[in-house]
């Protein structure tokens, strides 16, 4: 006899980009884009065993909620809007048990114009996105995560690898200078806010822990003089528990973008290999891939 064990369903990929104006200046304007996914649980199941859609909230309710809820409310931090938008199914149809909001942040950049920022032209500054996640629960409590993925960073020198296992299937060569390079996937958990309000009074430190993270991210990379992607990555953790007291716990996934030396003695003698490595071949797969969560004592 089957048995519904679990069900979840709603709407994905909901796009929207909102404008705000300043009050003083409405030449002076920002934007935030954003790809939305709305799931919903709750006393769904007889959609499922019985054909009988009487508790469906249509997914199209859920696009169209998404964007009055955008025009209603403020859109950043990302934190608040997913909360506001969680908490609203969750308080309109009693039988919702719990949502989860999905938001990707797709970045726009101010850029200058004759060596000052423009009011309201912006640069899509590569593919790096922003993410949260909120899972509101019945009683209101709200659990949010924050990230940042697809941000490629290298560096030319500054790292090595060496002093690992070796045996018989061995081949890589010890390097104590190489180029480093991996396209960051990051999390972090915040510790669980009351309800909506208790994250719209956090809404400063939310934006504030994002920034953090990503700058301290960025700046670990470049600083630290890396004797593995894996004592990077626990550093840059580390660092981010340090900076916020509310964030119980920091994942990171990096995948090695690997850039080989070409040996080029063949031609003439010409030096390429070592300390004279100048030109390399950008490799795809295979790779590895560094993974780790860490969390406070």
């Amino acid at each position: 006899m089957a048995k519904l064990a679990a069900a979840r369903y709603g709407k994905d990929n909901i796009r929207l980009l909102k404008v705000d104006r300043d009050s003083k200046n409405p030449k002076l304007q920002y934007v935030n884009e954003f790809t939305i996914r709305v799931m919903l649980e709750g006393a769904i199941d007889a959609a499922y065993t019985h054909a009988d859609n009487t508790p469906v909230v249509t997914t199209d309710s859920m696009k169209n909620t998404t964007h009055i809820l955008a025009k209603q409310n403020p859109v950043s931090p990302p934190e608040l809007f997913a909360s506001i938008l969680g908490t609203h199914f969750i308080k309109t149809y009693d039988h919702i048990e719990r949502s989860y909001i999905h938001i990707v942040q797709h970045r726009w950049t101010r850029y200058d114009v004759d060596g000052s920022p423009h009011d309201h032209s912006f640069i899509r500054d590569g593919q790096e996105i922003r993410i949260v996640d909120a899972e509101v629960h019945k009683d209101g409590t709200i659990k949010l995560s924050g990230g940042i993925s697809d941000l490629l960073v290298l560096k030319s020198t500054g790292s090595a690898f060496y002093g690992y296992v070796k045996d018989e299937y061995t081949t890589l060569p010890e390097t104590y200078d190489r180029i480093m390079s991996t396209s960051v996937d990051a999390m972090w958990n915040w510790k669980t806010l009351e309800n909506v309000e208790a994250v719209r009074m956090a809404a400063e430190s939310l934006e504030e822990g994002y920034q953090s993270a990503r700058s301290i991210t960025l700046k670990t990379f470049a600083l630290d003089d890396s004797a593995s992607v894996q004592a990077t990555l626990f550093k840059m953790c580390k660092l981010i528990l340090a900076s916020n007291a509310d964030i119980t716990e920091v994942s990171y996934s990096l995948p090695n973008k690997h850039y080989f030396e070409i040996d080029l003695s063949w031609h003439k003698g010409l030096k390429n290999t070592g300390a004279d490595a100048q030109v390399y071949a950008p490799q795809s797969n295979p790779n590895g891939l560094i993974t780790a969560t860490v969390t406070r004592d």
